[in-house]
């Protein structure tokens, strides 16, 4: 009996598992190809004569990048803009979609929503060179400081407010389209927990805390759970766009650290080294995350 139920319940959801398989043999198909290339790691590669010829030099590559002066402050660099990011833009994000939740008219709220994650769709060559006009030598924000009588300020060639900078720049360019996720969630909240909040006399901001946000807390940590896993991507397309020698000490991470040896030095064994590194830690934390939303949220994901 308990087969029959089964092959009921397979049969039932087959149409679904058929809607999925060719994305899911598209997957398959691309990263089984790119398995060779973690060989690189192990080998002093040389393109000409491939995984299987290069000269074989085992954990060389990755002393390399742990051997080098200025590793850890590198991994300290991508650490510090990773973290704060994924904490700045969440927490912005949700901070956004209650404000914008609170607004009554739907002209004005698909208004705001619509230019607040429009910036997301902007790529960070672009996005860059307006920050660039704004925070520049020559920008509109040194133009200001000099008509009101002070001096210029290197924004962009400070060490120290580097990373700051990017975290908010970062914010600024992805919290709106954050905050359309958590109001999505938002809609799925059942109306009637607002009255009976209200008929208990609970003002709005209780109302937020004891209705609304446990009410997206699963969204929350499924957002936290799906960032963790890039905790030591630092972002290399804003870095690159945005980073200069006056700042390397504060603005280089694994990724750019890993572009001027792969690709500009053509150590590409090194490169791919620390990839095959970054991943490995990728893997560990996301599974940690998993286990987490379970063990303290209540939540699996599969």
């Amino acid at each position: 009996m308990d087969k029959k139920r089964k092959k009921l319940r397979i049969s039932d959801k087959l149409h679904y598992w058929l809607m999925v398989l060719p994305a899911v043999v598209l997957v398959f198909l691309f990263n089984t190809r790119t398995w060779p290339g973690i060989l690189a790691a192990f080998q002093d590669f040389i393109p000409v004569r491939g995984w299987y010829g290069s000269k074989w030099v085992g954990l060389r590559n990755f002393r390399i990048f742990f051997m080098q002066p200025n590793c850890w402050q590198i991994i300290q660099n991508t650490l510090v803009m990773a973290i704060g990011k994924i904490v700045g833009v969440q927490f912005l994000a949700i901070v956004f979609a209650l404000m914008i939740n609170e607004v009554r008219n739907s002209k004005l709220k698909r208004f705001i929503q619509t230019f607040t994650y429009l910036p997301h769709f902007i790529s960070w060559v672009i996005f860059a060179t307006i920050l660039r006009s704004i925070l520049g030598t020559d920008g509109l924000m040194n133009q200001i400081l000099t008509n009101l009588g002070r001096e210029s300020y290197s924004f962009l060639g400070t060490p120290s407010i580097f990373q700051p900078l990017m975290i908010v720049t970062e914010m600024l360019k992805e919290s709106g389209w954050r905050a359309t996720i958590s109001l999505s969630a938002l809609t799925g909240i059942d109306p009637g927990l607002y009255e009976a909040a209200e008929i208990d006399g609970a003002t709005r901001w209780r109302q937020t805390v004891h209705v609304t946000l446990p009410g997206i807390r699963y969204i929350i940590v499924l957002n936290g759970v799906l960032s963790l896993g890039g905790i030591l991507n630092g972002g290399f397309d804003q870095i690159f766009n945005m980073y200069n020698t006056l700042v390397m000490s504060t603005a280089d991470i694994i990724d750019t650290w890993v572009y001027r040896q792969g690709i500009l030095s053509l150590n590409y064994g090194v490169g791919t080294a620390v990839g095959l590194f970054k991943s490995a830690i990728a893997m560990v934390l996301t599974v940690f995350a998993y286990w987490a939303a379970d063990r303290f949220a209540d939540y699996k994901i599969f």
